[in-house]
């Protein structure tokens, strides 16, 4: 199978030869574009008006996939198509021509899998292995897949500046960073990922455009809405006049990776800082195109970050199927797990630093904690809205991730910060809970490395980055200080890139080797007792914290038409053993538990050890009485 999305701007290998380049530049009066062949000179071809609102084009005969071109404005300066396929020579650089059919697909029987089955794996690919490149996170694929794993997302793979970024500053939407390889080996990755049973969702930035690289303002000022003002600027362009093709630029965008690339869904980052005040918000309008596309055909998924818990964009119809959004990372749960794991209470943990264990709770029931209270970081304006009438698959929670971690002065992963047993509980919690758990890479095997923030800008943007940066951690304790600000690892250098490289033979040493299997454990347990249950009852999820013991409860899809099926995971979150009423069901999971005597014979009690007890138990009306990997708990 060849596959190739069409759009109405860009560079399009026609079938009978030849190429036809589009731009849209209302900001000039006139476009030239420029062409070469590899090993010849360039060749200026005129474009002509195509008598609409800023457009520009022409058909070249003689052009060729494999051909540079670029585009020439009136003032001699030399821009990169901002549709670009491919720009082998960074941002500033010409945009290449390529034939997108030429790659021949072969998951022709693909059709995704549905989101209740999905463990996302959140993986950066430039510091993912020691070369960094698309070809070296392939060759990953099968551990992954023998880990559990159902789902690979991708940070954004958009081209930015330079050679090294986290990917958020990228400026050309549709070209694959040229560091990690060409678009086939994109392409072959997922390929790959789709043979091993994996879905690949990928990363993409709908809010702002990166400050390096940007030629947009140079020739079409419409692409912006100075009636919007954001950290970045203007903002971009979607409710504004003249904002139909912006709107459409993005539209194509999301159908360009999921067909073109066949991406199985896209995370959408900070969807809160896109303004839009249109009727139909661009979040859903580019959901209907997918489910109109790509969703007809396969399982396709929409996950957004959304700092304001906007529920409305994660309604389920009649059918329980999502109207715009599948689901949302869940940065409440993480915030009050972090909290109860370390005790830091900096920054936007101020809103979590009352009761932690029991906001973890909330979180780990209903999904989000702020659901229209007021927020402390926010001075007092409240955040969020009501969840009750979304399914735990609607969340995907994580103890970690790359912003988490990154965001922090020195990268420093979660495991350097708390106490073993008290993450080894809420692991347990998380990745057998009815939410979509996510796991940052390497977090399977307790990786030592940081992860960093870090960038290759130009030599005067990358100094007040530099500089930015370590003023950002003036307002916490530790760094008010010039001299503290000082250690804070430079962005811009490579080194603070290269320490943030996995080490993959870490997984054999003594302690990695045991987690890796504790994770490996807990996702065959989740596969084979929570995911036929799912999704979880909208609403009816259920916490108590009994001391230092906390009970969950959520009901699950049966078994039998007629039948109750209750899901119940109890873990001790303190540290020491524990004891508590033992909770009626059949236990498919346990470790740090013991039955212990109660009050009466029929009353027994439930130990948890400090160091990470957790129990997992259904309650169905029946069990296969031949399965030995079931206990009862004989409370009655």
């Amino acid at each position: 199978m060849r596959r190739e999305h069409k759009m109405p701007f860009g560079a399009t290998v026609l079938e009978g030869g030849g190429v036809r380049f589009r731009l849209w530049a209302p900001g000039v009066a006139e476009v030239s574009l420029e062409r070469r062949t590899r090993g010849t000179g360039w060749t200026l071809h005129a474009m002509k008006s195509l008598g609409e609102h800023g457009w520009f084009g022409c058909d070249v005969a003689e052009a060729a996939a494999g051909d540079d071109y670029r585009f020439v404005l009136p003032d001699g300066l030399k821009v990169p198509d901002p549709a670009s396929r491919h720009n082998p020579d960074d941002v500033h650089g010409p945009s290449r021509v390529v034939a997108p059919a030429a790659y021949e697909w072969h998951d022709d029987d693909w059709k995704g899998r549905p989101w209740r089955e999905a463990v996302v794996y959140e993986l950066h690919l430039g510091t993912f292995t020691p070369e960094g490149s698309f070809d070296a996170a392939r060759k990953k694929l099968p551990e992954l897949a023998a880990l559990g794993v159902t789902a690979i997302e991708l940070m954004p793979v958009a081209d930015f500046p330079g050679q090294r970024g986290w990917g958020y500053d990228g400026v050309l939407q549709f070209a694959p960073e040229a560091s990690y390889g060409k678009p086939e080996a994109l392409k072959a990755f997922v390929d790959a990922a789709h043979g091993l049973g994996l879905m690949v969702l990928l990363d993409v930035v709908y809010n702002h455009f990166g400050p390096e690289g940007n030629y947009l303002h140079a020739y079409c000022p419409d692409f912006f809405n100075p009636a919007h003002q954001t950290p970045w600027g203007a903002a971009i362009n979607f409710d504004g006049d003249h904002s139909r093709p912006v709107r459409d630029f993005f539209i194509h965008n999301a159908l360009y990776w999921l067909e073109e690339f066949r991406f199985d869904g896209l995370r959408m980052d900070a969807v809160h800082a896109i303004r839009d005040d249109s009727e139909l918000h661009i979040v859903r309008e580019i959901a209907a195109a997918i489910r109109k596309g790509p969703g007809r055909e396969r399982a396709v998924h929409v996950v957004l970050e959304n700092e304001h818990n906007h529920v409305h964009l994660l309604t389920r119809d009649a059918d329980g199927d999502p109207e715009a959004a599948s689901a949302q990372w869940n940065d409440d749960l993480h915030h009050a797990a972090h909290v109860h794991a370390t005790g830091e209470i900096d920054g936007y943990y101020l809103d979590y630093a009352s009761e932690p264990r029991a906001l973890v709770g909330r979180s780990l029931a209903g999904g989000f904690i702020y659901t229209g209270q007021p927020s402390v970081m926010r001075d007092g304006d409240p955040r969020g809205e009501p969840a009750d009438s979304l399914p735990p698959t609607a969340f995907v929670s994580f103890l970690q991730n790359h912003d988490q971690v990154g965001n922090r002065a020195f990268g420093e992963r979660i495991e350097a910060l708390a106490p073993p047993h008290r993450l080894r509980a809420l692991r347990g919690a998380l990745l057998l809970s009815p939410h979509v758990p996510m796991l940052f890479m390497g977090e399977e095997w307790a990786a030592t490395s940081p992860f960093l923030y870090f960038c290759d800008f130009g030599p005067e943007l990358a100094q007040a980055v530099t500089d930015g940066r370590r003023k950002e951690f003036g307002r916490f304790a530790g760094f008010t200080s010039e001299q503290a600000q000082a250690l804070i690892p430079d962005p811009n250098a490579e080194s603070t890139f290269e320490a943030s490289r996995l080490n993959w033979d870490e997984r054999d040493q003594p302690g990695h080797r045991e987690r890796l299997h504790e994770v490996r454990s807990l996702l065959a347990v989740r596969k084979r007792r929570v995911v036929p249950h799912l999704p979880a009852k909208p609403g009816s999820g259920r916490w108590q914290l009994a001391g230092d013991i906390l009970f969950l409860q959520w009901e699950m899809v049966p078994s039998q038409p007629d039948g109750v099926c209750w899901l119940q995971i109890v873990i001790n979150l303190g540290d020491t053993e524990q004891f508590g009423a033992a909770p009626t069901g059949r236990v498919f999971h346990s470790w740090g538990c013991r039955l212990a005597a109660g009050p009466s014979p029929r009353l027994p009690l439930l130990a948890l050890s400090p160091g990470g007890g957790c129990a997992a138990l259904l309650q169905l009306p029946a069990f296969d009485e031949d399965d030995d990997s079931i206990s009862v708990f004989e409370a009655p």
